[in-house]
């Protein structure tokens, strides 16, 4: 039976670790979105969630095709002038302007990512561990063309988050990977190589 309880007990902690490297990549793009770049350290991605704000474009109203045809783009439409709202097909100005809106306002990270009260202090911390964090690191990949692109990685090892289960399990588990040539143990992104910040289980 040890094999199976081990089984179900590691899908348990797997899936909740899952879910905090998911919330740092969440976090993580949104920091990449506004600073061009990752980083390596919890105490500015925390800080960066409670205090930025993203802006949110509200969109009423859409071109037509003929206006599109015409060369009108959205830029224009909302520098539109009445003299040169005939050009396009535009026959109410007025209309036309009450009915194109976009408005832009901004709200906070946390509140638009993780949703009002989320606990942001509690993703560097790894699930069913006594305080363990996860490690981080971020860096900058050059390809060979030049181009500068933005990584990071988050991980914890098996034997961080799987201790008290079976220890025979968790050698034969990181003996596995290891044989594979895959990290020991669960992560998102990869600090040598982009690949989308993807997690290795995914």
């Amino acid at each position: 039976m040890t094999p199976i309880r081990f089984e179900e007990e590691k899908a348990v902690r797997d899936d909740a670790v899952k879910r905090r490297l998911i919330d740092i990549r969440k976090a993580q793009v949104e920091f990449n979105n506004l600073n061009q770049r990752f980083t390596g350290s919890f105490d500015t991605l925390i800080y960066f969630v409670r205090t930025a704000q993203i802006p949110i474009v509200m969109k009423k109203g859409e071109l037509t095709d003929a206006q599109l045809e015409k060369g009108l783009t959205e830029a224009k439409a909302l520098e539109l002038t009445p003299e040169d709202a005939p050009k396009y097909g535009i026959e109410d100005y007025e209309l036309f302007r009450a009915s194109f809106i976009r408005d832009t306002s901004f709200v906070s990270v946390l509140e638009s990512v993780f949703g009002k009260g989320f606990p942001i202090d509690s993703i560097a911390y790894v699930p069913f561990t006594n305080n363990a964090r996860f490690e981080m690191e971020a860096s900058m990949y050059l390809s060979t063309s030049g181009i500068k692109t933005p990584l990071f990685e988050a991980r914890v090892p098996f034997s961080v988050y799987l201790q008290g289960l079976d220890e025979q399990e968790i050698h034969n588990l990181i003996d596995a990977r290891r044989t594979q040539g895959k990290y020991e143990g669960l992560k998102v992104g990869d600090i040598t190589s982009p690949n989308n910040n993807s997690g290795n289980w995914e």
